[in-house]
């Protein structure tokens, strides 16, 4: 990884904040190209990154906030942080005719409505390291309640009605195969689809017996449970390719226009906004890359002089090196891990519900290479599942419940719970447990259902735009909203 002086460091040394503030040509493309950082150590691992981890190292228009980064324990990496703008910001913004061609005749024939653009007074670039791995650039904004307080001109919130609305119709029109986040989101979807089957064929025989067809379980329930566990299986080793190809050097992906609105408010100083719209050009995640599923970026953006050049472009897993500095500290890697080793012990009990083999297994044998196995592999999903949540929070004991991946996590943990106590009903051979048995698939299906389809929405949603009425107008919080999280803390 290409660093500058001022972040080389010992891979072994202690994870200081650097500190200092460098400069660089600001790119036209619309990155930025490194960020100053206060001068304040941290001593825990959830409050700082090691030096070659530094999200958005490389752009100087954004400022990192050393009082909003955030982790859940001292052992694990910062799970998010936010970025204020700096003066850089305006001073290199670049006129709608200077943005490329496509994106640039898009803003010239835009035009300013209430539907489209709202003004805002401050914002704040917010990473977090799930974001970081799907692709998505989260904008924190506080909108302006006077046109004299407009520094900045905004896409609505994606929590509105209307940008919902827009973002499930993109699911049915827009399809990037070539997006390993939104691969992973749709073969989830699809697996659970097959889970939501094989629970009507194994549950709904018991609801109603004069319904079942000849060996209706057996074929029924045995080939689509070997069918979800093996779909199930392909996307969690899709999600583990999704966390060890992560951004390393973050990525901003707004592009940044100056606009003069009115030359008699220009005499006043408010005339001048910035507008921040989506910019592929600029983005440097793979995610929008059509020649490869994960590692590098377009082209375009990956050989800018803003970020270090991509040397590989596919990666199954990481070095040891890798691991033990920064991996094993990762939380969404260790969710991904627990997945992947869920599912590949789970699969064990798909294999072994087919017709000609779970037939012919005697009841010892059926405990222990089919109800058990999924035993392990349900643990594996709940404890997914959790950690997912707690990716997503700024506390441990605080839900996120305004954040796309807490909802997924959580949904994840509720399929997890009910594809474990499945087996745990499993193991008794009266008619009541077997009814249980069948019954938490059922429900667990649907959760998982629900997650995965929250999951697919998300992975096409790349710019999403939050609503912070706590920003000030030159960044960060105000002092009630500090000081409320200094209390939480």
């Amino acid at each position: 990884m290409e660093q500058s002086a001022s972040l080389e460091n010992d891979d072994d040394a202690p994870r200081p904040t650097p500190l200092t503030r460098r400069s660089q040509t600001y790119q036209h493309d619309g990155s930025i190209p490194h960020i100053s950082l206060s001068s304040r150590r941290s001593k825990t691992f959830h409050q700082t990154f090691r030096p070659e981890r530094i999200p958005l190292r490389y752009h100087s228009s954004l400022n990192l906030d050393s009082t909003r980064i955030n982790g859940l324990f001292s052992f694990l990496n910062p799970t998010n942080a936010y970025f204020n703008p700096t003066s850089d910001l305006e001073k290199h913004a670049e006129a709608p005719s200077e943005t490329s061609s496509e994106e640039g005749a898009q803003s010239t024939a835009h035009k300013l409505e209430p539907k489209d653009e709202q003004p805002a007074s401050s914002i704040s670039y917010k990473w977090t390291s799930r974001n970081n791995r799907k692709g998505r650039h989260a904008l924190a904004v506080n909108m302006a309640p006077l046109l004299g307080q407009t520094r900045y001109l905004v896409p609505p919130s994606t929590a509105s009605l209307r940008a919902i609305a827009h973002g499930i119709v993109r699911m049915f029109t827009y399809f990037p195969v070539w997006d390993v986040s939104y691969d992973v989101a749709t073969i989830f979807t699809l697996g659970s689809v097959v889970w939501v089957i094989n629970a009507f064929f194994v549950f709904y025989p018991l609801l109603h017996p004069s319904s079942e067809f000849n060996n209706e379980i057996l074929y029924g329930g045995g080939i689509t449970a070997f069918i979800g566990a093996t779909i199930f299986e392909i996307g969690s080793v899709l999600l583990m390719a999704e966390a060890v190809n992560e951004n390393r050097a973050g990525c901003f992906g707004w592009a940044v226009e100056r606009v003069v609105a009115d030359h008699s408010i220009l005499e006043k100083g408010h005339a001048v906004s910035l507008r921040l719209r989506p910019s592929k050009s600029s983005c440097t995640h793979h995610h929008l890359n059509k020649h490869n599923l994960v590692g590098k970026g377009t082209s375009k953006a990956s050989t800018t002089p803003s970020t270090p050049s991509q040397d590989k472009s596919w990666t199954w897993f990481p070095t040891l090196h890798d691991l033990r500095t920064h991996y094993v500290h990762e939380l969404g890697f260790i969710a991904s891990l627990s997945q992947l080793i869920g599912a590949s012990i789970f699969w064990i009990s798909g294999l072994t519900a087919l017709p000609g083999i779970y037939n012919v297994l005697s009841p010892g044998l059926v405990d222990g290479i089919y109800w058990t196995p999924q035993v392990l592999g349900g643990s594996g999903f709940i404890i997914s599942g959790t950690l997912f949540m707690l990716e997503c929070q700024t506390k441990w004991w605080k839900p996120a419940f305004q954040t796309l991946g807490w909802h997924i996590g959580f949904w994840n943990l509720i399929g997890g719970i009910g594809f474990t106590l499945c087996p745990c009903f499993g193991y008794d051979s009266s008619s009541w447990a077997q009814y249980q048995a069948a019954c938490s698939t059922f429900w667990g299906s649907w959760a998982f259902l629900i997650g995965s389809t929250v999951q697919w929405y998300e992975s096409l949603d790349k710019h999403p735009v939050e609503v912070d009425k706590g920003l000030k107008p030159d960044g960060g919080l105000d002092e009630a909203e500090e000081g409320a999280d200094e209390a939480e803390g």
